[in-house]
């Protein structure tokens, strides 16, 4: 598997049950704290594993450093990146580093797979629900946060959750892998970008239902100032021919449904059945997922994603 439909990771079979997931992931810093920065960067890079059904391996550190700034900084950064690595079972065994005008930071991570149960981002149905197991915001938020206008409470839920690994909704869904019909990690194309590429994939529509999804504390606020990252803005451009809004929704709310996402939620596509038993075994593992929508017949002429209702929060 490569980038056909732009999955979130590579998958080459070594025989009958096993396959490697292989991926790689890296960026400048997004929070203050070395620390923290390098946690995130690693969790980000590992969900891509997840994504697929599989669980990490092992990862290599990718790090742009400049040579004038305090090695005390790197260091703090690689323990971060090696703390959640520990967490997710997966040991860094190498890496490379080279001199740069900003420090960045991520993981080449290799994973495994039973290649029969291998989750892909396409395969949604009709009548399929739709599950997200994060709050939306975080890009926001890191805007918020360099122009220092973030508050208490929404730089530590925003550190929180950028740092969870989504290795607990992965293992939820790789266990009912029978059930699960598609599957991605919401990071940086946003919500509505990710779910495009899941609809285009699977050749299906979707309605999402905005009142349903879960923000972080303050990012409307947040967006409605202006505090919103390009990114987040050209994700909207490239989504909107094909979402429908509600008429009553303004520019600042569609940015929030595109926001680009640091290690974001799974966003699952189950088979409709089986939708409550996720979300059971997800809270019992403590990912509070929610039904976001569900998968529609696809309709020549109509938007891929119809939005209905308001967001909260």
């Amino acid at each position: 598997m490569g980038t056909e439909t732009s999955d979130d990771a590579a998958v080459f079979r070594l025989d009958a049950k096993r396959a490697l997931v292989a991926t790689v992931d890296f960026f400048a810093p997004v929070v203050d704290d070395p620390r923290d920065y390098g946690a995130i960067a690693a969790a980000n890079a590992l969900s891509d594993v997840y994504a697929m059904g599989g669980r990490p391996l092992y990862a290599l550190n990718l790090v742009g450093f400049p040579r004038g700034q305090p090695w005390e900084l790197l260091h703090e950064i690689l323990a971060g990146g090696a703390e959640k690595a520990h967490e997710a079972g997966c040991p860094i065994v190498g890496g490379h580093s080279v001199d740069d005008l900003e420090p960045k930071y991520g993981l080449a991570v290799t994973g495994l797979v039973d290649p029969r149960r291998v989750l892909r981002n396409q395969g949604a149905k009709p009548g399929d629900a739709l599950l997200l197991s994060k709050a939306l915001g975080t890009g926001i938020a890191v805007a918020a946060i360099k122009k220092q206008q973030a508050s208490p409470e929404l730089l530590r839920a925003a550190v929180a959750q950028m740092k969870t690994l989504n290795r607990a909704a992965g293992e939820v869904f790789a266990r009912g892998w029978k059930n699960v019909r598609a599957l991605t990690d919401v990071t940086g194309f946003g919500l509505l970008g990710h779910l495009d590429s899941m609809l285009r994939a699977s050749r299906a529509r979707a309605v999402l239902r905005a009142g349903m999804l879960r923000l972080l504390p303050g990012v409307r606020v947040l967006a409605r100032a202006g505090l919103v990252p390009a990114g987040s803005v050209a994700n909207l451009e490239f989504v909107e021919p094909r979402t429908q809004f509600p008429a009553e929704m303004d520019r600042t709310d569609r940015l929030v449904l595109a926001d680009a996402q640091t290690n974001g939620g799974m966003l699952a596509a189950v088979e409709a059945k089986s939708a409550q038993r996720f979300l059971r075994a997800l809270a019992d593992a403590g990912v509070p997922a929610v039904q976001i929508g569900e998968v529609v017949p696809a309709r020549k002429r109509e938007p891929g994603i119809a939005v209905e209702g308001a967001l909260g929060g």
